[in-house]
């Protein structure tokens, strides 16, 4: 097996480029040209992941965010805001066919925030997962997304636009943790499938040419929870973007981009509120980074 190339992400280069992928704001786009996102997530007890994905997703830019989860969720997951569309559906015994329609109008589908590891919601999510590979629907993988392909890592194999979210412990799972046979085991991925592995420095894995994509450190020492579902809900938007946009490498385009994007947030919010710093205070910082970071100041 050839040597990996450690390729460390050049931020102003980054950055210049994916201003390039950012939709301008015209009038004449009507609702939903600037992104359609679903997230297949929620249960009784993790509401707020996917409504963190969501509505990051949107926050960022998207226009129109669904949420598909169990029954029990849904509820909860609407009163935390209206501007998500929210489908009671995971736990029906129909819940796939219910989900086909929507899935069509879909630009990017997140699997995994708050979905639980309830044995009949896992093979529902699981059999959305094969159709969105049927139908060759760009995906995110998150949280128990990925407990899904620990022993099915074959349903992504060979697949076109793919993107999965571990932090360590997951990646360790889905890998292993030696080196040698995480390589060997992540080159079956294919040229279509790429790693996002979330860290102190975050890293971009493109198995198919063996690089990795390293990025520098950032936010703060605050680790509270729902960090990673604001990093699959932007991702999602960004991940419609760049594939829209044309990009050649719009998975690798909007993994850096989304990873630095939601260390920008850490450290916009910490420096606020600190210690006291939560996920949602994170949310609020979306406009004024976003305005900073990536907003593109030519002429429209």
């Amino acid at each position: 097996m050839s040597a990996v190339t450690d390729i460390p992400v050049h931020l102003p280069k980054l950055l210049a480029l994916f201003k390039t992928v950012v939709p301008k704001l015209v009038n004449n786009k009507h609702k939903g040209q600037y992104g359609r996102i679903g997230v297949i997530g929620g249960s009784l007890e993790y509401t707020g992941a996917p409504y963190f994905a969501a509505i990051s997703s949107i926050r960022v830019g998207a226009d129109l965010a669904h949420v598909f989860c169990h029954s029990n969720a849904s509820a909860i997951i609407k009163s935390y805001s209206p501007d998500l569309i929210v489908h009671p559906v995971l736990d029906c015994v129909d819940a796939v066919e219910r989900i086909t329609p929507w899935l069509e109008r879909l630009h990017v589908v997140v699997i995994g925030p708050g979905l639980g590891r309830e044995p009949g919601i896992l093979k529902t999510a699981s059999n959305v997962l094969k159709l969105c590979m049927d139908t060759k629907k760009p995906v995110v993988i998150d949280a128990d997304g990925l407990f899904l392909l620990n022993d099915n890592l074959n349903l992504i194999c060979g697949q076109p636009n793919v993107i999965l979210t571990p932090n360590v412990m997951e990646f360790q799972r889905l890998f292993g943790e030696d080196d040698q046979a995480a390589r060997q085991k992540m080159s079956l991925l294919g040229a279509g499938v790429a790693v996002l592995e979330k860290g102190a420095n975050d890293r971009i894995y493109l198995p198919h040419c063996n690089e990795v994509h390293s990025m520098p450190t950032g936010g703060s020492g605050r680790r509270c929870g729902g960090q990673g579902d604001l990093l699959s809900g932007s991702l999602a938007t960004f991940f419609s973007w760049s594939l829209q946009s044309g990009e050649p490498n719009p998975a690798l385009v909007a993994a850096c981009a989304s990873s630095y994007f939601v260390k920008k947030l850490n450290a916009a919010a910490f420096q606020k509120f600190g210690r006291s710093l939560l996920a949602s205070d994170m949310v609020n910082q979306i406009p004024s980074v976003f305005q900073t970071e990536f907003e593109n100041s030519d002429p429209q």
